[in-house]
């Protein structure tokens, strides 16, 4: 049967891979994903031993069509991923799943792709006012790396969502502290991303920064054990490096926001700022974020919604995989 005369697309596949963690679902129906699962990267050699795992565990359907998103930019038939050691062929895996329609696409894609569909309970509102929804929006989140994509209007109800890698531009200072910060990951990395600070691992780097520029002998701590000793008042200097982190992500932001035009609001996804949701609402988030100068104004009128859905990515590639299908006539 030719892809354009299968009525029954369902099951579908779907995945969100990140450079920890790979998420997968079933899409049993339209707007319908059960059998969530959370598998560790690590613990696979391939892309499709994973795959495979998964589908073992749901009792290995008969599907025909899938789509990924990966913390990756998607050029061409290869992937090689940042921030993990899968390495793979688009055509090669979707033989070796035997399926009919692979679509890979950027997992910040796929978040901005969830955030047009996603209803007001999923998120949370940090400063601004009611959005335009016509214009465009922004979105990105630092997890494992610092994803960044932007959804812009198309025709009428219908969005087109960005692949981009926003989150390898260069990251500009924005005080003396900031500078000293610089100037630490300069010399230990030589470019130093806006993804260098705005990650897991850039709460450590920020954090080994200031123990350096204070003399004081740095304890190996995790980004967890960071939050953890900012929120309790354990420790001044976590707390000090949280604050930083928040205000640094309020710029990029804002710089984001200004590229973009972004006046249908910035969404700040990933698995990181929930864990310090209440806290995060009274960061210096908002306030650096709406530094900006002469454009002070226009930043404060435009919302930040942090995102509260879990599984967003998954939802996000399914609407992707659809609007795909439909392009090649399968519905």
């Amino acid at each position: 049967m030719s892809i354009s005369q299968n009525k029954n697309s369902y099951p579908r596949i779907l995945a969100d891979i990140g450079g920890t963690n790979a998420r997968f679902a079933l899409q049993t129906e339209a707007n319908k994903v059960e059998h969530i699962e959370v598998l560790s990267c690590n613990d696979y050699n391939t892309v499709v031993d994973a795959v495979k795992s998964y589908l073992n565990k749901v009792n290995n359907p008969s599907i025909k069509f899938g789509a990924f998103a990966i913390a990756n930019p998607v050029v061409g038939d290869w992937v090689q991923m940042t921030n993990h050691h899968w390495a793979f062929s688009i055509e090669t895996t979707r033989q070796a799943l035997n399926l009919d329609v692979l679509l890979l696409i950027n997992d910040f894609t796929a978040q901005a792709y969830a955030v047009s569909k996603m209803s007001p309970k999923e998120l949370m509102q940090v400063g601004g006012h009611s959005c335009d929804l016509d214009a465009p929006k922004a979105v990105l989140g630092p997890g494992t790396g610092l994803g960044v994509s932007g959804l812009i209007p198309y025709n009428e109800n219908s969005h087109v969502a960005l692949a981009g890698e926003g989150g390898h531009v260069s990251f500009a200072p924005f005080d003396d502290t900031e500078v000293v910060i610089w100037q630490y990951a300069k010399k230990k990395y030589g470019h130093v991303s806006a993804e260098r600070f705005l990650s897991g691992s850039g709460l450590v780097l920020i954090y080994e920064a200031l123990a350096h520029r204070e003399g004081i002998n740095n304890q190996k701590l995790s980004p967890e054990l960071i939050s953890e000793h900012a929120l309790s008042g354990k420790s001044p200097l976590c707390r000090l490096t949280l604050d930083i982190f928040c205000a640094m992500l309020g710029t990029v932001s804002s710089d984001l926001a200004l590229t973009l035009g972004a006046r249908g609001g910035v969404y700040l996804c990933g698995g990181i700022i929930p864990r310090f949701i209440n806290y995060f609402k009274t960061s210096p988030f908002r306030t650096r974020f709406e530094d900006k100068g002469r454009f002070d104004a226009y930043l404060a009128a435009i919302p930040v919604y942090v995102v509260l859905a879990k599984y967003s990515g998954i939802y996000g590639v399914g609407v992707a995989l659809e609007n795909h299908l439909i392009e090649l006539g399968v519905r």
